[in-house]
């Protein structure tokens, strides 16, 4: 389906109530932070290249402290245990040779081909789609969000907000004294993957200082995103920018603050092939 087409099925499906787009946004950020645990099934699309990479996972997620567990349709599996493993992540690779690797999770291997780490598993990257901070050089694209009605996903309403930011569009940069990847994306609020691109940088790479980088205004040039009503926690985000359709996120199966026993992020529970 084209990405107009993916807009088209998302259009509201009624116009707005009393509710506002603060009130949205400030409950939805509430609702994100308060997780202290997490179970939810997630499918990815991300524009990679020329392609469309798409993948399933299922998700597992404690957050004081942070333990992720994440198995793809592949079945590959991912364990990431905050303080363990000399902060690298137990990853079994489904495929030659057939063991479990540790890797660096901001590393080249587990990053390569993906928008996002495995450490923003989650709503990590949502919730700061709408975050304005005193870092950033311009917050436009954070405040261009408005509530434009509801539509229905999966049988249920959901509330839509929107944005519109036709001014997107990549500007020059000249980095400062200890810039990294991770301080320039927080500056515009463009996420990392689309600096590392455009200016042919590596993974975890230093910036000289001085340097003149190419970086995106804003984190899209469309975005919608839906929110469920009674958990005010997103069940889809879609972002085009100046290429067209970037990236989606579906929600699905979403259980928030049920415990999890922590057994099952060990690396012996019972299923797993780590």
């Amino acid at each position: 389906m084209s990405a107009l087409a993916l807009l088209a099925a998302t259009a509201p499906t009624q116009p707005p109530g009393p509710i506002t787009t603060e009130q949205i946004t400030a409950r939805m950020s509430t609702a994100i932070e308060s997780l202290k645990f997490l179970r939810c099934t997630v499918n990815a699309q991300e524009r990679v290249g020329n392609k469309i990479n798409r993948a399933r996972s299922i998700m597992k997620l404690t957050y004081t402290p942070l333990r992720i567990y994440i198995k793809t349709d592949k079945d590959v599996e991912v364990l990431w245990l905050a303080g363990q493993n000399g902060g690298d992540a137990w990853v079994y690779p489904a495929s030659f040779p057939y063991v479990t690797l540790s890797l660096d999770p901001n590393g080249k291997l587990m990053r390569g081909n993906q928008h996002h780490t495995a450490l923003q598993a989650g709503f990590g990257t949502i919730s700061d789609l709408l975050r304005t901070s005193g870092l950033r050089q311009d917050n436009s694209y954070s405040r261009s969000f408005r509530y434009t009605g509801d539509t229905t996903l999966l049988g249920r309403s959901n509330y839509v907000l929107r944005s519109s930011f036709p001014q997107f569009r990549y500007v020059s940069y000249k980095a400062g004294k200890n810039e990294t990847i991770g301080t320039v994306a927080e500056r515009f609020g463009c996420g990392e993957y689309r600096i590392i691109v455009r200016n042919g940088l590596n993974i975890g790479e230093k910036i000289p200082e001085g340097k003149v980088l190419q970086v995106p205004n804003g984190y899209g040039r469309r975005t919608i995103l839906c929110i469920d009503p009674k958990t005010y926690l997103p069940t889809l985000v879609q972002v085009e920018d100046d290429k067209g359709f970037y990236e989606k996120f579906e929600f699905f199966d979403v259980v928030p603050n049920q415990p999890i026993p922590l057994e099952e992020f060990s690396k012996d529970y019972k299923g797993y092939k780590l």
